[in-house]
């Protein structure tokens, strides 16, 4: 039940906290909670976005399943605006699927913590059931007048199969969230398609085999078994 059910998570979170509190040890979870030295480089993703991108970035759009990517990266942006590198943060919204609803709804809302769910989404990497960075990723993300967005786990999958075949990018499930949210928040209305958008993609493809099949299951080109290729080759 780990990352599904709220109290299993929970107690597995606990115990790994209780066996790095001995000597020499450091708990290394992605999450700012649990390391946040570790996940502070996180917020390099904004410096290196703000050298690449040309012009002003309007909207970051960000997957989520404990929250500290998206949390991450809007303190990265909200600290070049600080620093005056910036004259204003991109917004920065947080995407979920709608089986891990722990910061897009209160983001969206006007809550100021994430909620614990019990998770049902497939979309394997984001199954966070319990509160983990999602209090800092919805005050990071609405000090960027960001908001939360939710997407299906099937519009996920689709915008996984397009990215690979209209883009050539193989990315896992979880990485392409941050573009159907996107696309759903062009849909609603609420961002501009003239706006410069970012999405963040993170995953390779090669994480999520099952996801991999479901893409390529109903592709009517050949595929060549390794053994049939060295059979060619000779």
């Amino acid at each position: 039940g780990f990352g599904l059910d709220i109290e299993a998570t929970a107690n597995v979170f606990d115990q790994l906290v209780d066996i790095a509190a001995a000597p020499d040890a450091a708990l290394q979870i992605s999450a700012f909670r649990y390391s946040p030295v570790g996940m502070s480089g996180i917020r390099s993703v904004s410096f290196e976005l703000n050298e690449q991108v040309a012009g002003t970035i309007d909207h970051i759009f960000c997957q989520a399943g404990g929250g500290g990517l998206a949390m991450g990266t809007a303190e990265g942006f909200l600290q070049l605006a600080a620093e005056e590198a910036i004259a204003r943060p991109p917004r920065v919204h947080a995407v979920q699927p709608v089986g891990n609803d722990t910061i897009a709804t209160p983001l969206r809302d006007g809550s100021l913590v994430g909620r614990d769910v019990n998770c049902t989404t497939k979309i394997s990497g984001l199954q966070v059931a319990s509160v983990t960075d999602a209090d800092g990723a919805i005050t990071a993300c609405r000090n960027t007048d960001g908001t939360g967005y939710l997407v299906e786990d099937d519009h996920v999958w689709a915008i996984q199969r397009r990215l690979a075949r209209e883009e050539g990018i193989f990315c896992e499930p979880a990485a392409a969230v941050s573009v159907a949210g996107a696309l759903r928040s062009l849909e609603m209305g609420e961002v501009s398609p003239d706006s410069t958008i970012v999405c963040i993609i993170t995953g390779s493809g090669f994480k999520d085999p099952p996801s991999v099949e479901k893409m390529i299951g109903e592709a009517t080109c050949p595929l060549i078994e390794p053994g049939e290729v060295s059979d060619h080759m000779t």
